[in-house]
């Protein structure tokens, strides 16, 4: 039986976030470590497993395009769909690809069961408290690791579709990802990326946070640097200084990734995002004047439904005032399920030439 396990070749494919390919890199080791063969050939396969991701709906109908074109291409192939998309869009998964095995990101420790009863259509899905970390892992850069420090967020935004896929924070112990950080060191990474559907809430359902854990994680020796992934407004304003205090330290890259999405605190509101602009414009400033070679990311939504000239207006000024080093720009799509979605949306025409103003001020 064993010899026959090893002669099974499983293709992993994967799309999205730092977690998502944390996710790969574990079902990776999972199944290296079950003694199955891991290969980089599509067409050689036995066994094809996605981890898909369905944040933006550009991304999700790229994720469809490549179910389909499987099933077309390699009928015979046993098909497993990981991550987001068999949780949160399970029916969509199902009508797709009736024949497919699908498992979501809390159940990535099963995916050895899946590919064991091969034959078999299987399911795990459901939202569980599943800790990720200490889990054999493959990763395709051998110097930089990511690591989840949680799973879910504190959020509940109008436009958003991962919270059905995540769920409510679950964080992980403090304990649990110092042993792996030092695991991981110990297998030469030079760079940890601490990543999370929101770092900024990490810990809040274990009383602790964000500035405390990377507290004990640069006590750590070793050479190494960390890079500490999105964090939202909200969270990052209630820890501030404590925050500011141990970015300072040597091991922290100085990359501070807050999203804004909007100029306009209407548009915020209507957003159910729980901040507004100068809680933004407080924790760059803050920031900044501490740690002057700060570089700063922030993400904008263009042509959110409720979205006026005016609050696009300020947008554009907001973005002139704080120069980001880093902009990610995402033109608002309707995704099914979303509060968003049930609004009246506007043109294609007018998201898309907000879109080239807003980048090409950034430019």
């Amino acid at each position: 039986m064993g010899y026959i396990l090893k002669m099974i070749k499983i293709y992993v494919e994967v799309y999205g976030c730092a977690a998502s390919q944390d996710d790969a890199a574990i079902i990776r080791g999972l199944v290296n470590k079950a003694s199955y063969k891991i290969i980089e050939n599509i067409n050689k396969a036995d066994v094809i497993i996605l981890v898909t991701c369905i944040v933006k709906s550009s991304t999700q109908s790229k994720v469809v395009s490549k179910i389909k074109e499987i099933i077309k291409k390699y009928p015979k192939k046993k098909l497993i769909i990981a991550g987001c998309m068999p949780e949160a869009e399970r029916e969509i998964c199902k009508e797709i690809a009736p024949n497919a095995s699908l498992i979501n990101s809390h159940h990535v420790r099963n995916i050895v069961k899946l590919i064991k009863n091969k034959d078999k259509i299987l399911e795990f899905l459901g939202k569980r408290k599943e800790n990720k970390l200490n889990l054999p892992k493959i990763t395709k850069n051998k110097e930089v690791v990511n690591i989840q420090i949680a799973e879910g967020c504190k959020g509940n935004c109008s436009y958003c579709i991962t919270k059905f896929a995540k769920g409510d924070l679950y964080s992980f112990s403090q304990k649990e990802i110092i042993k792996e950080i030092k695991t991981r060191l110990k297998q030469s990474y030079k760079r940890i990326n601490l990543t999370a559907t929101d770092c900024g809430c990490y810990g809040l359902d274990i009383k602790t946070n964000l500035p405390e854990l990377l507290e004990e994680i640069v006590k750590i020796e070793g050479d190494f640097k960390i890079r500490v992934g999105m964090m939202n407004p909200e969270f990052t304003l209630k820890f501030l200084n404590q925050l500011i205090k141990i970015y300072k330290d040597n091991k922290i890259i100085k990359f501070l990734h807050i999203p804004i999405q909007s100029g306009s605190n209407k548009v915020l509101k209507d957003m159910q995002r729980k901040y507004n602009v100068n809680d933004f414009k407080k924790i760059i400033k803050a920031f900044r004047k501490e740690i002057p070679n700060l570089s700063v990311a922030t993400d904008i939504i263009v042509g959110y439904p409720t979205e006026t000239e005016k609050d696009f207006k300020e947008t554009l000024n907001l973005l002139k005032e704080i120069k980001p080093e880093v902009l990610n720009v995402s033109k608002f799509s309707s995704i099914q399920k979303t509060k968003a979605s049930k609004l009246k949306q506007l043109t294609s025409q007018v998201i898309k030439e907000r879109s080239v103003k807003i980048n090409q001020l950034f430019q």
